[in-house]
């Protein structure tokens, strides 16, 4: 095992509506529900800031981009500087991240999707330091299977397939896809050639496999510290609860 790569950069997809809030997101892109008084973007953030050391931002933005754009703007307040694009179709998160491909260049970047909430103490340090080789999927244990795509990991804990939600039993050694990605560049390369999957949409994960497939090696990283992926009402309420 190498040492651990440099992570400087982070892209956060937050184009999406969140159909399953309701009302919530009538005039509120996803990402800025409010978890004890700060949208969950901005928790993302100040962890990746304060806990990875990351300080680049590029927030691909989509349904009502403005207001993201309005609360964040460059990012001087967080001293942290942030780059936008906008997701004018939205049709998935496959061809989403190509909007930073030119900010990411040559580096490995961390994604995150906009909607997974880490809460202090993070496990995005973690995520970082165990990044020596091609990137990282952070996966997490004990989550149920059939609300997630599954993660299928080789003996060595690296990644073989990535099994989405609704396709049948899960294979051995399948974890839940956690939200968060460490990835060398070369993934630009394999969102370039994606093509609609059966629902009409670019699947992220589709290319994450064929970066796989091609010899890269994504390490599947168990969070040990809180974690929630904010799909729907009950659980906004639930992290709302007074702890």
């Amino acid at each position: 095992m190498g040492a651990p790569m440099k992570v400087n950069k982070a892209v956060i997809l937050a184009a999406g509506k969140g159909t399953r809030m309701g009302d919530l997101t009538a005039n509120l892109p996803k990402p800025m529900i409010q978890v004890e008084g700060k949208p969950v973007l901005e928790h993302i953030m100040e962890g990746l800031r304060d806990e990875a050391g990351i300080k680049d931002f590029f927030i691909i933005t989509g349904w009502c981009g403005n207001v993201i754009r309005d609360y964040f703007g460059d990012g001087k307040r967080w001293k942290v500087n942030i780059a936008y694009g906008e997701q004018v179709v939205q049709d998935g998160t496959g061809k989403a991240p190509e909007l930073a491909k030119e900010w990411v260049g040559q580096d490995r970047f961390l994604l995150t999707y906009g909607d997974i909430l880490l809460r202090p103490p993070t496990d995005y340090k973690w995520l970082v330091e165990a990044c020596n080789e091609s990137g990282v999927i952070a996966v997490k244990d004990g989550e149920d299977l059939t609300k997630g795509g599954a993660v299928v990991l080789d003996k060595d804990g690296f990644m073989i397939d990535l099994v989405e939600k609704g396709s049948g039993a899960p294979p051995a050694n399948s974890f839940y896809n956690a939200g968060i990605y460490i990835l060398p560049s070369m993934i630009f390369k394999f969102t370039a050639k994606l093509e609609k999957s059966p629902r009409g949409e670019y699947e992220f994960t589709d290319a994450l496999k064929a970066l796989v497939k091609a010899g890269a090696r994504l390490r599947g990283v168990t969070l040990r510290r809180e974690w929630a992926d904010v799909r729907d009402p009950s659980v906004l309420a639930e992290l709302n609860k007074t702890r």
